[in-house]
């Protein structure tokens, strides 16, 4: 017995754009697969941040992005869900995007992804508005986007803070 979510017919858990979509299987995890998506995307982005720095974050929260919106397009299509919560390359990219504001930093890490999580759970506008108005692979992504943008700037002015004396 797998503790893994089934997947949705339609499309196979090994296809491609399944496999990207889900972030491996991780948003296949049961109970709150966006909280594992973003936790999944921690580790990357902090390999991403060491070797690369903010510009090499940046840059692959944006490939995510573009990779997410074919991916998350071709599940929505083949399974006919309109934004299944299985579909998590959305959380990567927004944490991605969040993280990418802050130098690395074990607690502004944290702070980042409880951030996240929050405005990705409450979509502030024009979050909300994506959500309900934009279909398709691109409102999948765009609302994650949107929300990640305002964590990004908080978590720039928390880390600001941080480092006065």
């Amino acid at each position: 017995m797998s503790f893994l979510t089934p997947p949705r017919p339609g499309i196979s858990p090994w296809h491609p754009a399944a496999m990207a979509a889900t972030w491996f299987g991780s948003g296949l995890l049961p109970i709150a697969p966006g909280t594992w998506g973003s936790l999944a995307a921690l580790p990357f982005a902090w390999a991403l941040a060491l070797f690369g720095g903010w510009p090499l974050l940046l840059a692959a929260s944006l490939g995510c992005f573009l990779v997410g919106w074919w991916a998350a397009a071709v599940y929505v299509r083949r399974t006919g869900a309109d934004d299944p919560s299985e579909v998590v390359i959305d959380e990567v990219a927004g944490q991605w995007l969040v993280l990418a504001a802050v130098p690395l930093d074990p607690v502004l890490y944290l702070a980042g992804f409880l951030l996240f999580r929050l405005l990705d759970i409450t979509k502030p506008w024009p979050a909300r508005w994506a959500d309900r108005n934009i279909h398709g692979g691109l409102g999948v992504m765009l609302d994650d986007m949107l929300a990640a943008a305002y964590g990004a700037a908080a978590l720039a002015v928390l880390a600001l803070w941080k480092s006065l004396p």
